[in-house]
């Protein structure tokens, strides 16, 4: 029963952001449509800063008026199921806004979506508090899940494959019609949560979960609030006082440091490198591209995996991991840069080393969020709180970042799936 347990946690953590990540490898076959075209993506990513609301309001109610989580994640994973299925039969409808045909039902929908998703980061995780630390694990490979299992389904029906004609530079090509359609896909992202709901309130009803609940030792007031202030005969804190949260096991400055690392990370994989993901991979050919997607994603499930058996709270090792996995982020980085003319364009070792180095940087990362979500948990439901919403402090500032230099100034130049006019 423990494994159907993991399973319904695996699923739970699979609906945190589904939906987005979905939306966005779908992308190539909506702007078709959209009357706003590749503007559309820009749009998206000024939407789910906007529902970073959703989060602030939620940290805010905790804070003042004790909310509390599972009604929240009720009514967000039914905002996620109706969204989900009302963009499947809408998502192509257009109203003229001052003249001009605009998609307002599908920018809509994408803002309850990235409500939801952004949301579930400040809930989903204090929640997975109430059962047995090992489940923590499970939730971090299923929100790794979120991103594989739309990328996986999405390569199957073949979005943003060419057909390629001719070679080497004067290659040419153009988009191969989709297996399924659009509804299918947007449907296949409503069962997806609809699982994930199922298994919320299997989690929360079903009597083998209940056995799994956490016995919680040494739980306190504190646990109700966002870090208190304390001076405690701890020898992490005696004789100051300082911020901290119900084990107090670290100190106001090492709990610093996890939340600096935690925002930091969270920024490049979740703001950062995917605005380049494109500019860094395509030169180098649409295999290239979708080997770095396919694999970078199921590296996040695998690292959470890897993490279950080979568990390390030592923060100094989360510092050097960090700082490998910002080190590889900066050649993808500077590939992007580069484009449509990075260093060997035209050999297979530019090939091997952009999907590896895609691979690693996300394993890399993945590796060190799950090990900073376990030991928040171990500091307390409000320590959770706040591990969700400086993810989503970091996410947001990563993309706020790369907006301007992708969408306004353009400093970023897309190579070309099919050859390239490079000489080197």
């Amino acid at each position: 029963m423990a494994l159907a347990v993991h399973l319904l946690s695996c699923l739970l953590g699979t609906g945190s952001w589904v939906a987005i990540n979905g939306v966005w490898v779908e992308l190539p076959l909506v702007v078709a449509v959209a009357p706003e075209g590749w503007l559309l993506p820009s749009y998206l990513t000024v939407i789910i800063q906007l529902a970073n609301l959703g989060p602030l309001v939620f940290t805010l109610a905790h804070r003042f008026i004790r909310l509390g989580e599972v009604r929240v994640i009720y009514g967000v994973l039914v905002l996620g199921c109706l969204s989900c299925l009302l963009l499947a039969f809408f998502w192509s409808s257009t109203s003229i806004v001052v003249g001009v045909p605009r998609s307002t039902a599908l920018l809509a929908l994408l803002f309850f979506l990235a409500l939801v998703d952004c949301t579930s980061s400040v809930t989903f995780l204090p929640y997975m508090r109430r059962l047995r630390p090992a489940y923590l694990t499970t939730y971090f490979i299923g929100e790794g899940m979120s991103g594989l299992l739309p990328g996986l389904v999405a390569l199957g029906q073949g979005v943003g494959t060419p057909q390629c004609h001719g070679n080497g530079s004067n290659s040419t090509g153009d988009y191969q019609a989709p297996h399924f359609s659009v509804q299918t896909f947007f449907l296949f992202l409503t069962t997806m949560m609809g699982l994930s709901l199922a298994s919320f309130v299997l989690l929360n009803h079903l009597p083998a979960a209940k056995r799994e609940r956490a016995k919680e030792k040494g739980y306190t007031k504190e646990d109700n609030t966002l870090g208190v202030k304390v001076n405690t005969d701890h020898p992490m804190v005696q004789g100051s006082t300082r911020f901290c949260f119900g084990s107090r096991t670290y100190s106001g400055l090492q709990l610093a440091y996890i939340f600096v690392l935690l925002a930091w990370v969270n920024a490049l994989t979740n703001g950062v490198l995917p605005a380049v993901q494109s500019y860094s991979c395509l030169p180098y050919g649409h295999t290239a591209y979708h080997l770095s997607a396919t694999l970078a994603a199921l590296a996040n499930p695998l690292a959470c995996f890897l993490g279950r058996f080979l568990p390390s709270r030592s923060l100094m090792l989360l510092g050097v991991l960090s700082s490998a996995g910002s080190l590889v982020a900066s050649y993808i980085m500077a590939m992007a840069v580069f484009s449509p003319c990075p260093p060997l364009v035209s050999s297979s070792l530019g090939v091997i080393l952009i999907v590896v180095c895609w691979v690693l940087f996300v394993g890399l990362l993945s590796y060190v969020k799950l090990m900073i979500g376990i030991i928040l948990r171990d500091e307390g439901h409000s320590a959770l709180v706040w591990c969700g919403a400086v993810v989503q402090l970091g996410s947001m500032l990563g993309a706020l970042a790369m907006f301007p230099l992708v969408s306004v100034y353009g400093l970023f130049q897309a190579g070309q799936p099919c050859g390239h006019s490079c000489t080197g």
